[in-house]
């Protein structure tokens, strides 16, 4: 070998990236419709999925974060600058966001938690065959307002008007009201529906709520809502009327009830799945996950101080008690 190639042979080995190095690191983009601080349990459960599949923040992956902070408007510009970049892979947290990455990308893997049918709103073909860029888990919690009617019953039985309290704006409304409306049909009870998009509305929306003298409330699953649980809880107290929420985080704030699904669990799965993507597996090839039980949480302490009595049927069920 000419002394000139032996040189040209040691540069090449000294320039060559050793083992590990130079491997493109993933990166995925996590669309939020909240905000950081009101689901630092969700993401952390995500974090904990992801890094059963080998995957940590720092070492082999990374994460880029978009807030809506409630603001639905925000998503799709979100969605695009994602893709632009363009990640690995999105996570989608509630439907909004799900729906804004979808309509961004056909091409970049989508994994989505969702409370809606993730079906019929077109983010996949099927629930066993994704057949599509995307795939997650579903809460299934819009279609658990029956049980919720239920529940509120429960606690108050000589109770015949109800409120809803929705987003108008949110897509998994309509399946919402409408399971609400089969139960209260079936219970022979009114119900009211009212609107609320904005902390205003919200407010509105409570002063009409407590003219019409309402015997009780039924909280909607918009993640909006979710993200002003505090006022929303705090304006729900002050009616002294049984209300039951979707969320386990409505009742740390002082809400009386929730029944619906371990959240931080959902998370924790779809972690596991954006994990499983990024190791070579298709998201159309995965099925969507839905929950398979739900857990109903009871505060004590706003139950006293409302003087509303729970059924000991209901203690009984619990899966948690806030005292």
């Amino acid at each position: 070998m000419k002394r000139r190639d032996l040189l040209l042979l040691a540069v090449g080995v000294a320039l060559a990236p050793k083992p590990g190095q130079g491997e493109a690191i993933p990166v995925i983009g996590y669309l939020s419709t909240l905000s950081e601080h009101q689901v630092a349990p969700q993401s952390a459960a995500f974090l904990r999925g992801l890094a059963e599949r080998g995957f940590t923040t720092g070492r082999n992956v990374e994460i880029e974060y978009r807030w809506a902070e409630g603001r639905f408007d925000r998503l799709p510009a979100m969605a695009a600058e994602l893709v632009r970049r363009p990640v690995s892979l999105i996570l989608a947290q509630a439907p909004p966001a799900a729906l804004a990455a979808k309509a961004a990308t056909t091409q970049i893997p989508i994994v989505f938690v969702v409370g809606f049918d993730p079906v019929s709103s077109g983010l996949v073909d099927s629930l066993n065959r994704p057949g599509s860029n995307a795939t997650g888990m579903t809460l299934v919690s819009s279609v658990l307002g029956q049980k919720r009617l239920e529940m509120v019953r429960d606690i108050s039985p000589k109770a015949t008007k109800f409120a809803v309290l929705v987003n108008p704006i949110s897509p998994d409304t309509a399946i919402e009201v409408e399971s609400i409306e089969v139960g209260a049909k079936a219970l022979g009870v009114q119900v009211e529906v009212f609107n609320a998009s904005t902390p205003a509305e919200i407010d509105a929306a409570f002063d009409a709520i407590a003219s019409r003298e309402t015997q009780a409330l039924l909280v909607g699953t918009d993640p909006f809502f979710l993200n002003q649980r505090a006022q929303i809880t705090a304006r729900a107290n002050r009616l002294g009327v049984p209300a039951i929420y979707p969320f386990r985080d409505y009742v740390l704030d002082g809400g009386l009830i929730s029944y619906g699904t371990d959240i931080a669990n959902c998370y924790y799965q779809a972690g596991v799945y954006a994990g499983r993507v990024l190791k070579g597996e298709k998201a159309a090839d995965l099925p969507v996950m839905r929950p398979t039980k739900f857990a109903l949480m009871i505060n004590a302490k706003s139950a006293e101080a409302m003087a509303i009595k729970i059924p000991p049927i209901l203690f009984a069920r619990a899966d948690e008690i806030f005292e």
